[in-house]
């Protein structure tokens, strides 16, 4: 993993730690897109077509399809 990377992770925790609710970490070169919520495990999704904003953002679809 680049450093690069692992500073953006690092900064994703520190949301998380300090009230974040829902976070977005979208890889285009992996089309791979890791979820993060508080007192969870990370979720890895694999070429979603669409990421929704969940109880944080009622009724928010985030469309993948020109980011991928």
């Amino acid at each position: 993993m680049e450093s690069t990377e692992q500073a953006v992770i690092v900064k994703m925790r520190e949301y998380m730690e300090n009230g974040a609710r829902l976070g977005w970490l979208i890889n285009r070169g992996q089309q791979q897109v890791e979820i993060y919520r508080p007192n969870r495990e990370v979720e890895i999704l694999q070429s979603p077509k669409t990421l929704s904003g969940e109880d944080v953002l009622p009724g928010f679809v985030l469309d993948l399809a020109e980011i991928w």
